[in-house]
């Protein structure tokens, strides 16, 4: 028993501090000093949650800026065993983890190319907006990935190009602490400020 009961005492103390002070602590913290990214950072219109600033939408209207293609899937509703695609499915965050030799990965990537290069001809593409993040989530694309699509936006919203692009270059942001990470641009901060510049 003496040595029983010094483990039992260490396993309850340690779950106490470990799975109840630290967390409410932490919990705590977070709730003072970043209450915006500690619940989600949940983006409303309208007094409505209409997302978060972290997990990208599937935009699929001309109108908007579209975001990385999404890898992500859901079950299929006619066969449980196999799944269909679901773009920006939060529920199942996954990459497709096709490889670079895959068939199906290649004639997605192609298809897409012919697409964006007939939208935007004699363009370079920016490669994320042919390929899929690991999470399949990724809520930014590249300045290089917003621009490339100014010309579509403004045509279908029948706006000038040039408030188009100054928008999308308002909306980049930069390295933290200018040396971490790559400029980028949030999709769907971009496509409500597109909303509030047509209204």
């Amino acid at each position: 028993m003496k040595h029983v009961r010094p483990a039992i005492v260490m396993i309850v103390v340690m779950t106490v501090i470990t799975g109840i002070i630290y967390p409410l602590a932490m919990t705590g913290i977070a709730q003072a000093v970043f209450p915006y990214q500690a619940n989600g950072s949940l983006i409303e219109k309208g007094g409505k949650v209409i997302g978060s600033a972290l997990i990208g939408q599937n935009f699929s209207s001309d109108k908007y800026f579209h975001g990385r293609p999404s890898a992500t899937t859901e079950p299929d509703p006619n066969d449980a065993s196999k799944t269909v695609p679901a773009p920006y499915n939060a529920a199942n965050s996954a990459g497709s983890n096709l490889g670079p030799t895959s068939k199906a990965l290649v004639d997605r990537v192609k298809d897409d190319a012919t697409r964006l290069a007939a939208e935007n001809p004699n363009t370079p593409i920016p490669s994320d907006l042919v390929t899929t993040s690991a999470s399949g989530l990724d809520p930014d694309i590249t300045p290089a990935g917003a621009l490339f699509q100014v010309p579509r936006v403004a045509k279908a919203r029948g706006l000038p190009e040039d408030k188009v692009r100054q928008l999308v270059q308002e909306h980049i942001t930069g390295r933290f602490l200018g040396i971490i990470g790559q400029p980028h641009v949030n999709v769907l901060q971009l496509n409500l400020a597109l909303d509030a510049m047509k209204a």
